[in-house]
């Protein structure tokens, strides 16, 4: 696939997306976005992927929105009259992540500003670089959370957290988003990409890819359920699925046998259907 805002190579069941707009700072366009959501789609199409990495080319993650157009950046209303059919282009993305069927892990290596650290919020594990740096800039330029960060962020760090960073719209350092559990590690700017890799590779090497597309999807989704109940009944549903797969008798066996498991079962032959309806409203 050729893309001229966004590189992606996959190798050894690993798609690396980078953001490639290094004299920008990969500041966000939307010919930048719709390349992601096509990336993120042949991620999900492709067997031969099993973890999907982001990270940014030279010494930034993604500055944020590009502001080259000036004052009007934000005016949606300039573009679209219909307020019921508009969406925040951010918001797409993290959607689109949010459904993703692949392990989801943010290599953040420079500075995630606005859209560039929202981007990251439902990516299943965030490692920053020691010169990472992060900023919820929004109220500092007039305008709202977006990206549907309003959900996420609060269920990421908790909401005195998150409201701090929102509310004070400063860029704070990976340390703190360490101690504010916005990231799992902090590691040297030259160990990055291997510790990324190597988290991807026991994915990879370990476990079944139908498992962890369907696990993921039950993490993320019961965050909204209002009663445990709810999550008891997919999990039942999940287990009665899974327990009779090719995947589930060859992982009994091969602990038994001591030796390490071979998955068959393929995310592209779908996914069991264990939630209800309201888990996926339409938009």
């Amino acid at each position: 696939m050729e893309f001229s805002e966004i590189e992606y190579v996959v190798r050894d069941g690993v798609a690396t997306i980078t953001l490639s707009r290094p004299d920008r700072l990969n500041a966000f366009t939307s010919t930048m976005n719709r390349e992601l959501l096509e990336a993120l789609d042949a991620a999900d199409d492709d067997d031969g992927v099993r973890v999907i990495i982001f990270t940014g080319s030279g010494r930034g993650y993604c500055a944020g929105a590009d502001l080259g157009s000036g004052g009007g950046t934000f005016d949606y209303g300039a573009r679209s009259e219909n307020l019921e059919t508009m969406r925040d282009g951010g918001g797409r993305l993290t959607l689109r992540i949010f459904d993703s069927k692949k392990f989801v892990i943010g290599a953040i290596n420079g500075p995630a500003v606005g859209i560039g650290a929202t981007m990251t919020l439902p990516m299943d594990v965030r490692i920053a670089s020691e010169s990472a740096r992060f900023g919820f800039v929004f109220s500092r330029r007039g305008v709202v959370p977006e990206a549907a960060s309003s959900w996420f962020l609060p269920r990421v760090v908790g909401i005195s957290t998150a409201m701090e960073w929102v509310g004070t719209g400063r860029v704070f350092t990976s340390k703190e988003a360490l101690a504010g559990g916005l990231v799992r590690s902090v590691v040297p700017d030259s160990e990055l990409m291997v510790t990324a890799s190597a988290l991807a590779a026991e994915i990879v090497v370990n476990t079944s890819a139908v498992s962890v597309a369907l696990a993921r999807r039950m993490m993320w989704t019961m965050l909204g359920a209002s009663h445990p109940m709810q999550a008891h009944k997919v999990d039942s549903k999940a287990m009665f699925e899974r327990g009779r797969s090719t995947d589930a008798y060859e992982g009994v066996a091969s602990f038994l046998e001591k030796r390490r498991a071979t998955f068959q079962d393929r995310v592209s032959d779908g996914l069991p259907d264990v939630f209800p309806s309201w888990t996926n409203p339409d938009f």
